[in-house]
């Protein structure tokens, strides 16, 4: 991983949180998620890359499991 790499997955989580319609059903969830986003931001610029690859990893899966891919509408 490179902090390119990071910098980029930063920019798709704020993308795909776009997407998101906030509901109060999923609003602590997407809290969540953009808190491990802003961490990742926080590790980034501490150069620790390991810790923030796995911080954004950890908010887009916050999201992805909002979207329900599996369930049609």
């Amino acid at each position: 991983m490179t902090r390119e790499r990071i910098e980029s997955d930063i920019q798709q989580f704020y993308e795909n949180l776009k997407q998101l319609k906030r509901t109060k059903s999923n609003e602590k969830t997407i809290e969540l998620a953009e808190r491990y986003c802003q961490d990742a931001k926080y590790f980034l610029e501490k150069e620790d890359l390991l810790t923030a690859f796995g911080c954004i990893n950890y908010a887009h899966g916050l999201l992805d499991a909002l979207r329900k891919p599996w369930e049609k509408k």
